[in-house]
């Protein structure tokens, strides 16, 4: 690492609160957001089932607590049991010892209501940081639409005959795989950690594009420049999400902002990547000061709460189907607004990383998956590495 380096990393501390001094460790156990999938929609239940979510942490602690989502249901949700256990090897198995039983208020089940999600009590487990951690929902009836999140990326398991199999440790009953999540919308873990970084948008954030059961997504990859600060990286990422109106992404930006963003644990920053499908979309917006106004009510919103907001500029998509030139002068527009206007507390270049130099309606060839629109894992890396670190504190 060269001076420069040193001399941010070092400011970057001293803002975080890490004097650097041997043993100084001054901050008390908070909770902190470690992973989170935003609820994008509803499918059928299987009743009686058991669904063994699989779900990477960002930021390791000594207990752990989970979030679940009955947020998108028509009826009550009945939870059976709600397990957690450390995941053994890339399947549905636990590490032996590590299986533990989620409660609610002290007791092992619970009725979730409509339109509501809710955390369970601590759960004394210790994990780590970039580990695969097994969240496992037994529904003994029939609660009506499960809430879930769609483009999960992420191989996970069902047992169909659920009863009892929630604190199972083999796996071997979960014979079924999901690229979905079911009802588990998040996990916060109890450390000492700096708080909690919250990347906001729709499929660029969600990680279409990337490598299946590899944990690509540029959030993913932010957390691991992060992890020896000890932040928490959580996902807010919607497929086909809007800024502006309800979607089949589901609730728009605005609309979800406090329950897949604000309201989260240990919330510091906000990086906020989203617009895109408000240009390109049906209807379209094709006034750039429509989104700006969307993305200072956001800021708003987040400031109330002592929260920074890192605004990115819209990315290119020269080559999908629904490009037009017309909606491309939107996009221009609108990061014009975003780098020149002070919208938020600071800004990321995702458009001058990513765009080819010579065509720069379009993403790099080395960082498109093939539609024109989205990431690789190449160009998912980039993104991350692009994120200023001081900015986000």
């Amino acid at each position: 690492m060269g001076k420069v380096g040193r001399v941010l990393v070092v400011a970057l501390l001293s803002v975080m609160g890490v004097s650097g001094r041997a043993g100084a460790d001054p901050e008390p156990p908070l909770w902190a957001g470690s992973w989170e999938a935003a609820p994008s929609g509803t499918e059928p239940a299987v009743p009686g089932a058991a669904y063994r979510n699989v779900v990477h942490l960002s930021v390791g602690g000594g207990e752990v607590r989970v979030r679940v989502s009955n947020r998108l249901g028509g009826a009550p949700l009945r939870l059976g049991a709600v397990t957690v256990a450390l995941r053994q090897g890339s399947g549905p198995a636990a590490v032996p010892g590590s299986m533990r039983a989620a409660t609610f208020a002290g007791v092992g089940t619970a009725v979730v209501p409509v339109g509501r999600d809710l955390v369970s009590d601590p759960v004394p487990l210790a994990v780590k940081a970039g580990a695969d951690l097994l969240v496992s929902v037994e529904t003994p009836g029939d609660s009506g639409p499960a809430t879930y999140h769609r483009v999960a990326l992420q191989t996970s398991y069902l047992a169909d005959d659920g009863t009892g199999r929630a604190d199972d440790e083999d796996g071997g009953a979960y014979t079924r795989t999901t690229g979905h999540w079911y009802y588990v919308t998040g996990v916060d873990v109890r450390a000492v950690t700096r708080g909690t970084v919250v990347a906001f948008g729709d499929s660029l954030t969600d990680g279409n594009g990337t490598s299946m059961d590899a944990n690509h997504r540029w959030p993913d990859r932010l957390a691991d420049r992060l992890r020896s600060f000890r932040v928490g990286v959580l996902n807010a990422g919607i497929s086909g999400n809007r800024l502006l109106l309800n979607s089949t992404g589901g609730p728009a930006a605005l609309n979800r902002l406090d329950a897949d963003g604000l309201d989260r644990s240990g919330v510091r920053t906000l990086v906020l990547l989203e617009g895109i499908n408000d240009i390109k979309g049906t209807p379209e917006v094709t006034d750039p000061a429509d989104l700006v106004r969307a993305y200072r009510t956001i800021v708003a919103r987040a400031h109330e709460r002592g929260i920074r907001v890192v605004g990115a500029t819209l990315t290119p998509y020269e080559g999908y189907s629904a490009y037009t030139a017309a909606r491309e002068a939107v996009r221009r527009r609108v990061n014009a607004l975003i780098r020149t206007g002070h919208v938020f507390d600071a800004y990321v270049d995702f458009d001058a990383v990513v765009r080819d130099p010579q065509q720069p309606g379009r993403i790099r060839p080395a960082y498109d998956p093939g539609d024109h629109l989205h990431f690789n894992d190449a160009g998912t890396r980039a993104l991350a590495d692009a994120v200023q670190l001081a900015d986000l504190f």
